[in-house]
């Protein structure tokens, strides 16, 4: 009872409510989910742990809460069997009786409904109510925080939005679905996959990799690590043109990139050049000409008719991006999340470890993936092991992963960038040097490695298979 007081205190101080306005609630449903659970223990408190959770704080009545606690407590020693006896055996036994309203309380609550056919309902209407009073909680305690200015304004706006999609991930809870449901609906998709319907994935641009990998697929991560100056910047954002631009693609997608790295400044000018086919060393020495520019302004156009959002923001923390990656997926639809790149961000809270902390942030991206059902494309760097090899030049292996095996177990495909560095310095700016994109984990296909062509020029990489005299991007 003094925790619910103090909380609509809270509450009229931060919404300027009545004192005495109570909380969204409905005791008589929560009464009837603790009825049931305690008339057919077996499978009715299975089937309300699965709905509200074990957290008692879902019920509104201080002693419904009391019993729940009781209950998930029991079940958590082992008790064979939970009953309106056994419970009022352990809220003897702990001194809780008197908190609940005595034997006499228990008594009308087992008779409560006269059947359990309805839980699972009941629970959805407790546990929205229980959302709604976490949402005027946060909202509360929102508006203090926005009073008191106790940090960075951007910060305490984080936190708020972080606070708020908390509650949401509450609510949003998933349902077990029956096997045959999900076999017969992957046999339709796959049969508008075999008659074209549909992709299975959206197609990064490099043929050779879309047919090893499928694509970059919904709800998956997809991990492109290189050691440092490789050029996995270059090829995420030539993926990125490939399915974004409406000149490349026959279906452009909505792209989120957010660069830990660079500027939006210095990714649109890469983008510019690349897509132009113009170096961007041409500015520097002005040994660009009249044609140069003419393509650059039908770049220009192009990329009016594209849908790509870029967030600069250095040391984003996971909450964050996945704050702003929510955003994006409700007011603009993307269809694709590009991170540059993983250890660049930051947990949410101090960890014991860098490990730790890498650990948190590729499950969150993870979890990301699943939660808005599209693609992740993350980059990540590789750790100085791979350079150690006698030849300089040895290829990547899953354990070169910098700071954390988590992101090899998260992560639905892996697959390393691998070039010689020092292979580019004396080729002419129009041929281009062997790279490899090595796919060594694909959770749902084979591995094995595309050969491209690199054209440090214009920061462009280009599928070897491809180069002849008809798709030589020299000719473009």
């Amino acid at each position: 009872m003094p925790g619910e007081i103090q909380n609509a205190q809270a509450v009229s101080a931060g919404l300027g409510v009545m004192a005495d306005r109570p909380q969204p609630h409905d005791l008589t449903v929560e009464r009837a989910v603790l009825s049931a659970m305690l008339r057919e223990p077996n499978p009715c408190i299975d089937l309300a742990v699965e709905n509200l959770g074990v957290n008692s704080q879902v019920f509104y009545s201080h002693a419904h809460r009391v019993i729940y606690d009781a209950v998930m407590e029991m079940r958590k020693v082992g008790s064979t069997q939970i009953d309106l006896v056994s419970l009022l055996h352990y809220l003897t036994v702990n001194k809780l009786l008197d908190d609940v309203g005595g034997e006499v309380f228990l008594a009308e609550l087992y008779n409560a409904v006269a059947t359990t056919v309805n839980l699972e309902s009941w629970c959805a209407i407790v546990r929205g109510y229980g959302t709604l009073r976490k949402m005027i909680d946060v909202c509360a305690s929102a508006i203090g925080r926005c009073y008191q200015l106790d940090g960075e304004v951007a910060d305490i706006v984080g936190e708020i939005e972080s606070d708020i999609y908390k509650v949401r991930d509450f609510e949003a809870r998933s349902s077990i679905v029956e096997v045959k449901t999900a076999i017969s609906n992957e046999f339709n998709t796959l049969m508008d996959i075999l008659s074209g319907k549909v992709e299975s994935g959206i197609p990064t641009g490099y043929p050779g990799v879309d047919a090893m990998t499928g694509g970059l697929k919904n709800g998956e991560m997809f991990v492109l690590a290189a050691r440092p100056s490789i050029g996995k910047t270059a090829l995420a954002l030539n993926i990125i043109r490939n399915i974004a631009m409406p000149s490349q693609s026959p279906h452009p997608r909505k792209v989120a990139f957010f660069s830990l790295e660079m500027t939006a400044e210095q990714i649109s000018r890469r983008l510019l050049c690349t897509e132009a086919h113009v170096s961007e060393k041409m500015f520097r020495d002005r040994s660009f000409n009249t044609a140069d520019v003419g393509k650059l302004s039908k770049v220009v156009h192009d990329f009016s008719q594209a849908k790509i959002f870029i967030d600069p923001t250095a040391g984003i923390t996971i909450a964050e991006l996945r704050a702003k990656a929510r955003r994006l997926k409700q007011m603009q639809g993307i269809d694709v999340v590009v991170i540059d790149y993983l250890q660049l961000m930051r947990a949410d809270g101090r960890q014991d470890s860098r490990q730790q902390e890498v650990a948190e942030i590729s499950g969150g991206i993870k979890k990301l993936a699943k939660e808005l059902n599209i693609p992740v494309l993350v980059l990540a760097q590789l750790n100085r092991e791979v350079d150690k090899n006698a030849t300089g030049n040895s290829r990547p292996r899953l354990n070169h992963l910098r700071e954390s095996g988590t992101i090899e177990q998260d992560a639905d495909i892996v697959a390393f960038l691998h070039r010689d560095r020092d292979a580019t310095k004396d080729l002419p700016q129009d041929e281009g040097a062997k790279a490899e994109i090595i796919v060594e984990k694909n959770r749902n296909g084979q591995t094995g490695v595309v050969n491209l062509l690199f054209f440090a020029g214009r920061m462009e990489f280009c599928e070897a298979s491809r180069y002849g005299s008809e798709a030589d991007p020299r000719s473009k």
